[in-house]
């Protein structure tokens, strides 16, 4: 598969070849199906697709959290000179939390309801640093205050089901920043807030990236997020990259076929109200049985023959640099009878 674009700087990340597969009662599920990727410092790299597209399964194996039996995963991950792929266990632990942070999508599930808020962000904070008590939890306070907890001295003290829901995320990402990592991993992390804390999320993520330099892999199916806070954007589907690129070049001018499914499918805001919204006729690849060749050109109105022969690869096909699609057909063809999508309310 194409590597993913090059840039001026050496990726922090990168990844080359991956795949995680999951036996199953039915055999063996490919839910990463060779994805080459680089994450460069201070970006946010936006991992966008339907549920069961691979996004969760290929963020949590970057730092070895989907192990488990009946797990299989191949290909590299190489982060500071190490191959997290196949790094031991104990080496991973290093990693996780100091290095490579992740911020999980149901804060009330991943906080422990026993521990005091600030507890847990100077647990995080002493696993990887040799410091006092006292000195981790005057940390902890430092880090509610800047993630925009008010009155972090209190709320600290408070168990995770005494906070709210934008309270609690923000509390996990504390916890992700608690040792200044290189990277942050934040799978789907305004799912179930209202619209205001969702701003308030992303504003903070935004803020702290500028500030502390962290790149960040945003991982999420809303391309308003996406339009908000997103530098790149990695379009999955079936395990697969289809199209990848800076966020205008992906979201103004697609250039796969599903990409523009999904934007079609979101609601316009300069416009008139439609009756009905377009959607992606089909389903998403689920099973383990996948196509020999494109694994969209099921639901695709463009698929021909050539579609059934092998995976397209990853091709910058018209010149932007960076822009990247796995289509075979030509621009010409991809944008017959398609209206403009507007995402964020850009035209």
């Amino acid at each position: 598969m194409t590597s993913a674009p090059a840039t001026d700087h050496q990726p922090v990340l990168t990844v080359r070849g991956l795949r995680v597969e999951f036996d199953v009662p039915a055999g063996r599920l490919p839910a990463v199906a060779g994805v080459d990727l680089d994450l460069h410092a201070g970006e946010i790299l936006a991992l966008v697709g339907e549920s069961g597209s691979g996004k969760s399964a290929l963020a949590m194996s970057l730092v070895g959290l989907n192990r488990a039996p009946g797990t299989h995963i191949t290909g590299r991950v190489e982060f500071d000179g190490r191959d997290l792929a196949t790094a031991s266990e104990a080496d991973l632990r290093r990693v996780r939390g100091r290095d490579i942070a992740v911020v999980f999508q149901d804060a009330l599930a991943a906080l422990n309801p026993l521990q005091r808020a600030g507890a847990q962000v100077a647990e995080m904070i002493r696993t990887h640093q040799r410091i006092s008590r006292a000195r981790a939890w005057q940390r902890a306070e430092e880090l509610l205050a800047d993630v925009g907890i008010a009155n972090p001295a209190r709320n600290a003290r408070a168990y995770p089901h005494q906070l709210s829901g934008g309270m609690r995320q923000r509390v996990m990402i504390a916890i992700g920043l608690a040792n200044d990592p290189t990277v942050l991993i934040a799978d789907e992390p305004t799912t179930a807030l209202d619209v205001t804390i969702q701003a308030q999320v992303l504003a903070t993520l935004k803020r702290l990236q500028a500030e502390h330099g962290t790149s960040i892999v945003l991982i999420t199916h809303d391309l308003g997020v996406v339009a908000e806070v997103a530098d790149r954007v990695a379009v999955m589907y079936g395990g697969r990259i289809v199209e990848q690129g800076t966020r205008d070049q992906v979201l103004y001018t697609p250039q796969h076929p599903y990409t523009m499914g999904l934007l079609d499918s979101v609601p316009r805001v300069d416009g008139p109200v439609a009756d009905r919204l377009p959607a992606i006729p089909g389903s998403p690849l689920t099973g383990v049985d996948r196509p020999t060749g494109c694994g969209f050109a099921p639901r695709c109105a463009f698929a021909h023959a050539d579609c059934d022969t092998a995976p397209p690869e990853l091709v910058n096909r018209y010149g932007e640099p960076g822009h990247v699609d796995a289509c075979l057909l030509d621009a010409s063809a991809r944008h017959t009878a398609r209206t403009p999508a507007a995402v964020g309310g850009r035209p």
